[in-house]
């Protein structure tokens, strides 16, 4: 991207396509979060850190910083968000998921930014640039997407057996809106993941939270379950959420707690022919129900019965996402939370 400096704030164009481009007041980076873990009675070995160089000592033991969360923010000149919007990914994903579409188009990020939100973009403890653990301190071990899993599971491709390793053998679903001659694109955002962290992913949520809210929370797949968990935490701070096809919800026992904040789900195109979806889509429903049993409120919105069809898990990358992040702006201006 270019950037310029400019009177009125950063001037930064967008991409290879053409848009308006962005004038910020003011962007930026911090960590936040984390603990310092003590390591105690491993073995030190001697190990060699660079080809010819020196073998030297490495002690295991000692203290690490750990668990801590990386955050970008971008801060648009015309502001017309009345709070911060905070952008949560998914699983094996990290901040990429919102900053641009495999094919190469601008992302929600951008999209949210020329909405005028002060935009706050994480990468979740353990992916990206956020801080992970070693194996002295965390159990388990990461876990990895090979290349037909997401394409199977995400609703890109024709359910089971819809992946080849030829191109031109693959299924996608009929209509999908998913950019399926960029799907390698799509592969080298994944990163490993744990599944033993929760813990400490919320605890860093919760800190970001701490920080810059009162705002309102995007957050998609396993960072909707998140944004749920941290709005139980902190209902006082979290002003509305919009659950992109939420991987699991919050806690059935504590959705009372947000019968103050308003919440938007939702789901893309093909979700009830697909069990693992069809399933989610249960539990969010249970757990949206239990929200407005308390007296709060719950707008859902399937995007097919709005006219908007075609849509994948991944549908901030999907060919129609401008459209969706438009539905969303939407029912955030409705909710008074923007102009």
């Amino acid at each position: 991207m270019r950037v310029l400096i400019a009177a009125a704030g950063l001037l930064v164009a967008s991409s290879v396509y053409a848009q308006e481009p962005i004038t910020l007041r003011g962007m930026g980076s911090f960590h936040i979060g984390g603990r310092i873990a003590e390591v105690k009675g491993k073995e030190p070995r001697m190990i060699q850190r660079q080809p010819g160089g020196p073998v030297s000592k490495l002690d295991p033991n000692g203290q690490f910083m750990v668990e801590q969360m990386y955050v970008q923010y971008f801060l648009p000149q015309n502001r017309k968000g009345k709070l911060p919007l905070l952008m949560w990914h998914g699983g094996g994903l990290t901040g990429a998921t919102f900053e641009s579409t495999p094919d190469g188009r601008d992302g929600w990020l951008n999209s949210f930014i020329r909405k005028g939100w002060d935009t706050y973009l994480s990468d979740a403890v353990e992916r990206g640039r956020s801080g992970f653990a070693s194996p002295e301190v965390w159990s388990g071990e990461p876990t990895f997407l090979n290349y037909q899993d997401p394409y199977e599971r995400f609703r890109i491709g024709d359910g089971g057996g819809s992946w080849n390793e030829d191109p031109a053998k693959r299924r996608p679903i009929p209509g999908t809106q998913f950019p399926v001659e960029a799907y390698d694109n799509y592969m080298r955002q994944t990163v490993p993941r744990w599944l033993l962290t929760d813990a400490p992913i919320i605890a860093a949520y919760t800190a970001l939270v701490d920080k810059v809210c009162p705002c309102v929370l995007l957050a998609h797949s396993q960072g909707a379950s998140f944004a749920f968990k941290v709005a139980e935490a902190r209902p006082d701070k979290i002003k509305a959420i919009v659950g992109v096809e939420p991987a699991t919800a919050g806690v059935v026992a504590n959705a009372g707690k947000l019968k103050d904040i308003p919440v938007l789900i939702v789901f893309g195109d093909f979700v009830d022919q697909h069990p693992r979806w069809a399933t989610f889509k249960k539990i969010d429903t249970e757990y949206a129900n239990a929200i407005k049993a308390a007296g709060g409120t719950v707008d859902w919105i399937n995007l097919p019965d709005i006219g908007i069809k075609g849509n994948s898990h991944m549908m901030m990358q999907d060919k129609n996402s401008d459209a969706i992040a438009d539905v969303i702006q939407k029912w955030l201006v409705a909710k008074g939370l923007g102009d």
